[in-house]
């Protein structure tokens, strides 16, 4: 009897062990009459007509800024408040062109415009917590999406969305500009053809003090949603550049998750400026950190703090074997001397692998290595501007890859992926900041694809 009790307790020590190794969500079955999405590449569409939900300070601009891609049409726009509406229709006015179709009478007018048979494109910049269920319907009605960030707060959003697009074949992108902003392209550029070697680590956050912007958020939805939940709730920026360059889902897939925080301090005192009380519970913390390993052994750190008074950083960094890139708070470059084309570096003789390479040397591999597309659109999307011209080129790309029937930078799988950090962070900071496995939103075709690149006709 007591080595049987002896064995059964062996064994529930051992079970308890297993258990707490990492915390594991389900994956549901891919349905029968699903099929993939990875290069998933929709029918060419000549003119891309677009109809807009949601005309705030993001919204209102990326209508301007649509009057300015080839190929698009502006075809609908829709907004709670009527006044958001007028303001963009006067956009429509001073660029000479006649006023589109209208919706504004209710918070369910939004259902209207994806009804619509004259759309090909619903283009999301609501709240965050409106962004799934908006997407899926308007992919449901036979419409591509493209949704601001975050698209989803939920695991069951997340799965709902990837299984719609699967279902409906149609795009459902993650309007994430910063993978556009122009060192991380150029980066991306000379991460692809060599420059870093082999990249272990990266890094990637959103650091960015909201005390001036707070009360601008309708109805004062995003405090609220922090006071609410824990985790990194807006991890997007950071991860989505660094996700590109470490190829996910392309030939490694993040594989666990690790976050903790701090305390909530700067919150609660926030809720009381705002509403004369001091809040009895407050659930997000001030500063948190996730620690996210692939499975081919690489490492990314994302960090979340938007509520105290720290320089913006997205953080951005890079380490491989044979070179490093960091944009803030210092932007430069270091390489081994070796991975340096001596034609194209001036004292191309004097790096080393301790310091940043010089201002010069860095202007000279930033023209050796320009992406593509920066030389493609780079000046126009300066010139029409977004973020200094990175939400142009994110739309241009949009638009360019659906008129040509290509895949589009930015897949369903990349949605998932870079959302899941929302719902795993914090259901990782809750359990004592327990290891949280993440689920493989592809199904088992994260290595169909040997890397990420960008879809061209040329």
């Amino acid at each position: 009897m007591r080595r049987l009790l002896t064995t059964l307790f062996t064994i529930l020590i051992l079970a308890a062990n297993v258990s707490a190794a990492a915390i594991v969500t389900k994956t549901p079955e891919r349905a029968a009459d699903q099929q993939h999405m990875l290069a998933y590449a929709a029918p060419a569409i000549d003119t891309v007509r677009v109809g807009f939900i949601g005309l705030g300070m993001r919204g209102v601009s990326a209508v301007e800024r649509f009057l300015h891609i080839p190929g698009a049409k502006i075809a609908a726009l829709c907004d709670i408040e009527p006044e958001r509406v007028e303001q963009s229709q006067q956009v429509l006015d001073r660029a000479g062109l006649p006023r589109t179709a209208s919706y504004c009478d209710s918070d369910s007018a939004w259902r209207r415009l994806c009804d619509r048979d004259d759309i090909d494109l619903v283009y999301i910049v609501t709240d965050w917590k409106s962004h799934a269920e908006m997407a899926k319907y308007a992919m449901e009605k036979g419409k591509h999406v493209a949704v601001e960030v975050p698209a989803a707060m939920t695991l069951d959003e997340i799965w709902d969305l990837v299984d719609t697009s699967e279902r409906t074949r149609r795009h459902c992108m993650m309007l994430e500009n910063c993978v556009y902003d122009f060192f991380e392209l150029n980066t991306l550029n000379m991460a692809q053809q060599g420059l870093f070697g082999e990249l272990l680590h990266a890094e990637g956050s959103y650091i960015h003090n909201l005390d001036e912007f707070w009360d601008a958020y309708h109805r004062n939805w995003r405090l609220d949603y922090n006071r609410n939940h824990r985790g990194d709730v807006y991890p997007t920026h950071g991860i989505g550049p660094v996700c590109q360059a470490l190829d996910i889902h392309r030939g490694d897939r993040m594989t666990t998750l690790v976050s903790m925080d701090t305390k909530a301090v700067t919150g609660p005192a926030l809720v009381e400026r705002s509403t004369g009380c001091r809040p009895d519970s407050f659930a997000n913390a001030d500063h948190t950190m996730t620690m996210i390993r692939t499975a081919n052994g690489k490492t990314i750190h994302l960090q979340h703090d938007v509520m105290n008074p720290r320089p913006y950083s997205r953080m951005y960094q890079l380490t491989g074997t044979h070179g490093f890139a960091n944009k803030y708070p210092v932007e430069g470059y270091a390489f081994m001397p070796d991975r340096i084309d001596p034609a194209a570096v001036p004292d191309h003789e004097n790096l080393n692998a301790h310091g940043f390479i010089s201002p010069d040397q860095q202007a000279a591999m930033t023209e050796k290595y320009t992406h593509p597309i920066i030389r493609e659109v780079g000046e126009v999307a300066r010139r029409v501007g977004g973020h200094g011209g990175m939400d142009y080129i994110m739309d241009y790309r949009l638009i360019y890859c659906l008129r040509n029937g290509l895949p589009l930078d930015m897949d369903v799988y990349d949605l998932a992926e870079w959302c899941c950090v929302i719902p795993l962070s914090e259901l990782s900071i809750e359990n004592g900041s327990m290891p949280v496995e993440i689920p493989d939103f592809t199904r088992g075709h994260w290595r169909d694809l040997p890397c990420y690149r960008h879809a061209s006709v040329r």
